[in-house]
Parts: C-alpha cells; structure tokens; sequence
C-alpha cells in the first residue's frame, strides 16, 4: 500500500466510524471565551482610537500655540549698510 492509499484509508475510516460526542460544556466554554476576547478586543481598539484623537487634539493645541511655522523675530538689528 502507498503512502497516499494508506492515508486515504484511514481518513475514509474515520468518516465511516460514528463521531465521538462533544463533552458537556465545551461549547458554553466556547461561547464564553470568544465573547471575552472579543470585548477585550473591542475596548483596545476604542482605546487605541482615543489615543490618536487625544494625540492629535494635543498636537493641535501645541501648533497653534507655538506657531512652528512662524519664524522667529530676529534679536539682532542687521547691519546698517552705506552709512
């Protein structure tokens, strides 16, 4: 017997077997699992979104603040040329 026929074989047996049943409980633990992952995850992505507006209402307010595109007013008078 091949490699590929012994396989066949033992997956053609194991469909023709009756299915062992589901253990009692398994699926409720199931349901409960998938429902905590899935809040835990739900609140990580709201945290994460109020991160980035908390990060970009802060950086609004340091913009119009500080005005980094303004710039600075000179302390020193430039020479007086010609006199």
């Amino acid at each position: 017997m091949t490699l590929p026929d012994r396989k066949e074989t033992q997956v053609r047996r194991l469909l023709d077997t009756a299915l062992p049943g589901v253990p009692p409980g398994v699926c409720p633990e199931a349901v409960r699992w998938g429902s905590r992952i899935a809040r835990r995850r739900l609140v990580a992505v709201r945290l994460l979104w109020l991160l980035l507006f908390a990060a970009v209402v802060a950086f609004a307010v340091w913009a119009g603040i500080e005005q980094p595109w303004v710039e600075p007013p000179s302390t020193t008078t430039p020479p007086l040329e010609g006199w």
